[in-house]
Parts: structure tokens; C-alpha cells; sequence
């Protein structure tokens, strides 16, 4: 499940994706426009900015920018800046794995599915983009 955080993320990319190629945006108007508390936007966009995602400008004229084009921005790479890991168990994790404790990873049967549930997974989260998504919404 896909937490309050990257939902909100979610919905700041979108609106800087409408604004791309324009001018800074504040992020009093992503706040106001998408309906996410601005205290939580602001560790939202830090933690954007953080993975090289986005821009911020100070001063009059400022605000943030997309860094990456919204037809280049997989869904994957913000859930793993925001939500962390996508796969389901940390023993199928990518890019966050650590073994289990209490298991045999050649005999896990569970481990096995959730090979199976991380790469369908994938296949749809690494193919569509931040552009996918605006389009949607565009519908």
C-alpha cells in the first residue's frame, strides 16, 4: 500500500508536470491546489529535491521545477525516493535487500510468489511515467 506520503508526491509531480517547461512553482499553490499540508509538502519536496528530481529557485520568481522530463520519471523511482522499497518482503527487495532471519530463501515458497508479485509489479511501475499519469488525469 502506497502510503499518505507518496500519494501526496504523487499529486505535487502532477502539478509541477502540468507546469513543465514554465516557471518555478510556489509551494504555497502546489499546497493549496492539491490539498496537502505545506509542513508535509515541504519534507516531501526536500526529499525530491534530495534524489535529484527536482529544482528550487529562491526568491521573487521562485519556487520548484521538475529536474527529470515527466515522460522520463518512472512511478518506480518516486516510490523508492518517498516509500522506500516496492517489492512486498525485504528478502525480494532490489535495491533494499536484507535477508530473512527465520528462512530458507532456496525453499521459501512465500519468497518465491513475491518474486513473482515484485516483477509483475515492476513491469508496470518502471514502464509507466509521471507523463502517464498527467495524461490520465487529463483523461
Amino acid at each position: 500500500m502506497l502510503s499518505k506520503k507518496t500519494q501526496y508526491a504523487f499529486r505535487a509531480l502532477v502539478h509541477l508536470a502540468e507546469n513543465y517547461g514554465k516557471d518555478p512553482v510556489r509551494i504555497s499553490e502546489i499546497s493549496i491546489s492539491q490539498k496537502i499540508p505545506l509542513k508535509f509538502l515541504e519534507h516531501i519536496l526536500n526529499d525530491l529535491k534530495k534524489a535529484d528530481l527536482l529544482e528550487s529557485r529562491k526568491g521573487k520568481g521562485g519556487g520548484y521545477l521538475l529536474k527529470v522530463s515527466p515522460k522520463k520519471l518512472n512511478l518506480a523511482t518516486v516510490i523508492r525516493v518517498i516509500n522506500g522499497p516496492i517489492a512486498l518482503l525485504p528478502c525480494v527487495s532490489l535495491n533494499f535487500y536484507e535477508k530473512c532471519l527465520d528462512c530458507d530463501e532456496e525453499t521459501c515458497g512465500m519468497r518465491k510468489m513475491m518474486i513473482i508479485a515484485r516483477d509483475a509489479t515492476l513491469r508496470v511501475l518502471e514502464k509507466r511515467t509521471l507523463h502517464d499519469m498527467l495524461v490520465e488525469e487529463e483523461g
